[in-house]
């Protein structure tokens, strides 16, 4: 699995980057869904495919009872489990663990677009009403760009919109940015989630950066098109950035292009332990968002991601717009 190139690091203390105590209570009665986070069991018969046993920051099952332990006081009521697996068996253990565990509101699962069983797999799963879309992009060996010239891709994809679900990115680039703006054009109403775009390192060249940018500002003309502000954390000669102005003029460029009602919250979480604990993490975000009003804080942590998921509550707090 090809997985974003961060730095494994001892992460800083949870209390550098804990809020003033008026900011978290004028948060407080805000709910948050998580739209990004990743299941697995390293314990489990025959393994996982990921994480590697020699990753120490992540070899350790990941499952919900130990995410809602380090996320319920932050206010997150529900989560979107992004596969973390190209095993096809992987969907049903996914979405078994998500049906488990009410604090889920969904998945997006692991399927191949144009491969000779993707759509009877994508009809069986689409009958869960908690598989909610599947991830393509830079993953698993696997090349956007290029894939949507292989025969039966592009059709996949349109498939996928016409059942109304939704796909998500995997490690954002300049040529998956390019990708993606072909599979806007190639199915306009598909509803696509880019993940982790500021991650994603701009070009330094002003050409190509005028073309990211160009490619950018197109996808947001899209209205079914959504981004999550995730993996964002920086670690600057060992020690996690913490102020918010290390943050603020890369985030509000890509805020200023796509619009509060199409950027969501996804933690990345066990994942972004590579950088920094889940309470910094979250703080980091919560930070740059109380600069924002109460109603785009609302967009941001829950609202948004009804209509980029369609997910459906299964518990009272989990309340709809």
């Amino acid at each position: 699995m090809q997985r974003r190139d961060v730095l494994k690091l001892t992460a800083a203390s949870a209390a550098s980057a804990i809020l003033p105590r008026a900011l978290r209570a004028a948060d407080a009665q805000i709910p948050v869904i998580d739209a990004h986070i990743h299941l697995f069991d390293t314990a489990r018969a025959g393994g996982v495919p990921w994480p590697e046993k020699t990753d120490t920051a992540l070899f350790k099952p990941a499952l919900p009872p130990r995410y809602i332990e380090l996320s319920a006081k932050h206010g997150i009521v529900g989560a979107i489990a992004i596969e973390a697996s190209p095993l096809a068996s992987d969907n049903d253990w996914l979405l078994k663990v998500v049906g488990e565990n009410p604090v889920m509101v969904g998945m997006i699962g692991d399927l191949i677009p144009g491969s000779a069983t993707y759509l009877a797999e994508l009809d069986r799963l689409h009958k869960n009403p908690l598989f909610l879309g599947i991830r393509c992009g830079n993953i698993w060996d696997r090349d956007l760009y290029a894939d949507l010239s292989k025969p039966g891709f592009a059709d996949g994809l349109k498939a996928l919109a016409k059942a109304g679900l939704t796909l998500d990115s995997a490690n954002p680039d300049p040529r998956l940015i390019a990708a993606i703006l072909k599979v806007s054009e190639l199915a306009p109403d598909l509803r696509i989630v880019i993940d982790h775009l500021p991650h994603a390192v701009v070009p330094a060249e002003a050409s190509e950066r005028k073309t990211y940018l160009g490619h950018l500002r197109a996808l947001a003309q899209n209205p079914h098109v959504y981004v999550k502000l995730s993996e964002i954390p920086i670690v600057e000669n060992g020690n996690l950035l913490t102020e918010p102005a290390a943050y603020k003029d890369h985030l509000d460029s890509l805020w200023e292009i796509f619009g509060e009602d199409h950027i969501l919250f996804g933690s990345d979480w066990p994942n972004s332990d590579h950088v920094a604990p889940f309470d910094p993490t979250f703080s980091i975000v919560r930070q740059y968002i109380s600069g924002k009003s109460v109603r785009a804080a609302e967009k941001y942590f829950w609202k948004n991601s009804i209509p980029a998921y369609r997910w459906r509550p299964r518990r009272p707090n989990q309340r709809l717009a």
